[in-house]
């Protein structure tokens, strides 16, 4: 592990043990999962940071097993909701139930709904309706659910991993930009590689199916995130982290790219996830200090759903992704 000076021998000793935990937790799920590196370590990069990410491919890509595994690994006990449009808030908050009891007088009970676990997946959350996806908006960016009038928190940690197909949108409720912004990252699930897809016949057509191990558990993970917040950011990330804001925003960037093509641009909230989230890389890379090239790694898919290109520049050709990855190098 590469150690900046500054750093304290407590907070190296507690890195140190880290980088053996995660390094196990890695391998428990590549016991399952084969050929996404990069999404496993942005969806643990999530958790570290404390935080929310959507996962967007197409149909079988083993988005659904990613969490299943994940949750496994972690040992973060874990529910599945499956979004519809009939889905009703009281289907994932819970409700209050009028019950007997046994002197013969009636009180109210608390039901909790699926979302009192620590992760949480939400199956094609696109497919819920603008009222279900607010209820669910709350429990991610408040920690707690108001259920009439009174407030039931929810075990810590907790997360939302969810999921949306990017092809099928027929009877869709697109994400508000609101609520995309409660999403630390944007994970894209790409097709896998040969070599990959090789791996998985082989694993998942025979008699044996590998799964993950329970490597951490809710009290391990929280103690990883007070880690990553303690870990230091020097000037030259933090710079390069400013930089990339304010040439992403229209109002104030540089590029005609921007000034003419963007429609809105990341708010602090998207600086806050970049922070957290270098830190969480280079923890999970074995360094105790972020680089600036921890920014352009994650800037895409930090920046991605924060952005919105206007009519003008996506009939032009322009897209997102080279936008960015094109920021990111100029600002790191």
């Amino acid at each position: 592990m590469t150690t900046p000076h500054s750093v304290s021998p407590d907070l190296e000793a507690r890195a140190e043990r880290a980088l053996t935990r995660l390094a196990e937790t890695k391998a428990s799920i590549g016991r399952a999962i084969f050929g996404l590196d990069t999404v496993i370590e942005h969806a643990l990069t999530v958790i570290l940071s404390g935080g929310h990410g959507l996962l967007v491919g197409a149909p079988g890509l083993a988005k659904t097993r990613l969490v299943n595994t994940i949750a496994i690994a972690t040992g973060l006990d874990s529910k599945r909701v499956q979004f519809t449009p009939d889905l009703m808030p009281a289907d994932i908050l819970g409700s209050e139930v009028l019950e007997d009891s046994a002197s013969g007088t009636r009180a109210f009970r608390f039901l909790p709904g699926p979302v009192f676990c620590r992760l949480l997946m939400a199956d094609e959350i696109n497919r819920a309706s603008p009222r279900t996806q607010a209820a669910l908006l709350q429990a991610m960016q408040e920690g707690f659910v108001t259920i009439a009038g009174i407030a039931h928190p929810l075990p810590q940690p907790f997360h939302v991993l969810a999921t949306q197909n990017p092809i099928e949108q027929e009877g869709t409720y697109p994400l508000p930009e609101a609520q995309l912004d409660r999403f630390l990252m944007q994970i894209d699930v790409p097709y896998p590689t040969r070599e990959a897809e090789r791996d998985i016949l082989l694993a998942t057509t025979g008699l044996e199916d590998n799964e993950a191990v329970p490597v951490l558990d809710a009290q391990e993970i929280l103690g990883l995130q007070q880690l990553v917040r303690a870990m230091p950011v020097g000037e030259s990330v933090l710079n390069a982290i400013l930089d990339l804001l304010a040439r992403a925003r229209p109002d104030q960037s540089k590029d005609s790219d921007v000034r003419d093509g963007v429609a809105w641009g990341p708010g602090p909230r998207a600086g806050q996830a970049l922070m957290l989230a270098v830190r969480a890389r280079a923890l999970l890379q074995g360094r105790l200090a972020p680089s600036t090239g921890d920014v352009e790694a994650l800037a895409e898919p930090v920046l991605k759903h924060r952005m919105a290109l206007n009519f003008a520049a996506r009939a032009s050709g322009l897209t997102l992704e080279s936008l960015i990855t094109r920021l990111a190098k100029v600002a790191a």
